[in-house]
């Protein structure tokens, strides 16, 4: 366990090593310790997510919905409908927004998105269907926005006169390019989900009127609050890192840095075999050890930027299920497992709902890793997802130099 007093100060010349930087980002991002067996609370839980500043969603459900995992990781099993109820039920604690990705977000940052709600109104930043449509008929989103307010919370599927989807992936209805614009504008917002399909309904139904009435700070002041949110969940980040994090435009990020800077709110550093920059919360306190030990989601926030995830972990990883087929090599639901402090290994996973099995369709071990050095660790990772999951039983299908290590075990 990691004592937050277990500590060095950084170095005077603000340098720091590719190690210490490895642990500032691991205990930023929640990995300080080992989960305990015990279940967390929803304090607990909700801290986390403070600390990391908000959980990406995604359709993928070939294990489970990715926004869930990263809690597990951090914390160990807890209950998923613990979460959902901190998006779902009032008083909600977290709201829906465009924050990396769509993404789960601590609802007091709701005012820290308004300038970015603000652009989306002049058609910045925002893609075009939903643009495009509000544009030419306004009209009809105007209606979409009444049915709304009239019926309560709703699905594209049941806008009146939405049409049909077009295309394919993204091939929405206007139905639903309408209510996509209205909610990256803020005039509506997520009452939740059914199924994985948003549920849309207005503002002053879901979120608390103080926060609602909040004085909306400037785009200035909200850039400068994200970056430091960033740069909080990262440790120490260069400044693609931090304007990647919120996805703030590189022009603004560039400008806010340097207010930060100026301010006293960042500190300028330099990280061993890093180029460009980097930058950390004043009074930097660099961890001892990490003992973690976590499967991650492919969304997980300290994997998600991949160029950040070479550069910190010596780790190449992309996603394979947005890859063709042809060119996956090493599986579909590839998830990298995390062992004191370095990525050792990574295993493609899939829930075989119906026969309540945790199926390992691939295994791989990092170059100059030994499998019997790590299977142990990975065996019983593997068995606490299954568990948390509700599934019976880990079958090893993968026939990998790993695979036949964790069949042993």
């Amino acid at each position: 366990m990691i004592n937050k007093n277990d500590s060095i100060t950084a170095r005077k010349e603000n340098s720091i090593s590719l190690q210490e930087a490895r642990r500032l980002a691991l205990t930023a991002q929640g990995f300080g310790a080992k989960p305990t067996t015990q279940a967390p609370s929803a304090t607990k839980m909700l801290q986390t997510i403070r600390r990391i500043g908000l959980l990406q969603l995604d359709s993928v459900n070939v294990l489970v919905r990715s926004h869930y995992l990263p809690l597990f990781s951090r914390l160990g099993p807890y209950p998923r409908s613990a979460l959902d109820e901190l998006s779902q039920k009032s008083p909600r604690a977290l709201f829906e927004y465009w924050g990396h990705e769509a993404s789960l977000i601590p609802m007091e940052m709701q005012p820290l998105f308004r300038w970015r709600m603000d652009e989306a109104r002049s058609g910045k930043r925002i893609w075009g269907g939903p643009s495009s449509l509000a544009k030419n008929q306004p009209d009809f989103v105007a209606s979409v926005h009444n049915q709304v307010a009239d019926l309560g919370p709703l699905t594209a599927g049941e806008v009146l006169d939405g049409g049909k989807s077009t295309g394919n992936w993204w091939g929405w209805s206007n139905g639903k390019r309408a209510l996509e614009y209205l909610f990256w504008t803020g005039q509506l917002t997520s009452a939740g989900r059914r199924g994985f399909e948003r549920l849309y309904d207005l503002p002053e139904r879901i979120i608390a009127p103080d926060l609602l009435n909040q004085s909306t700070p400037s785009k200035e002041v909200a850039q400068r609050e994200l970056l430091k949110i960033a740069a909080q969940a990262h440790g120490v980040a260069t400044e693609t890192d931090l304007r990647d994090y919120f996805r703030i435009p590189a022009a603004d990020a560039k400008a806010r840095i340097a207010e930060l800077i100026e301010l006293g709110g960042l500190s300028k550093v330099t990280v061993e075999g890093w180029k460009p920059a980097a930058y950390t919360l004043p009074k930097l306190k660099i961890p001892r050890a990490s003992e973690a030990q976590a499967l991650l989601s492919p969304f997980d926030s300290l994997i998600w930027a991949r160029q950040r995830t070479e550069r910190l972990f010596n780790f190449h990883y992309r996603l394979a299920f947005y890859t063709p087929k042809e060119k996956r090599t090493q599986g579909y639901y590839v998830m990298p497992f995390l062992l004191n402090g370095k990525l050792v290994a990574r295993v493609d996973l899939k829930s075989d709902r119906k026969a309540k099995r945790l199926l390992v369709l691939g295994g791989h071990v990092e170059p100059h890793m030994e499998p019997k050095h790590i299977v142990g660790e990975l065996s019983t990772e593997l068995k606490s997802l299954a568990h948390w999951l509700g599934l019976e039983r880990v079958t090893i299908k993968a026939r990998t130099e790993l695979a036949r290590a964790l069949r042993r075990v």
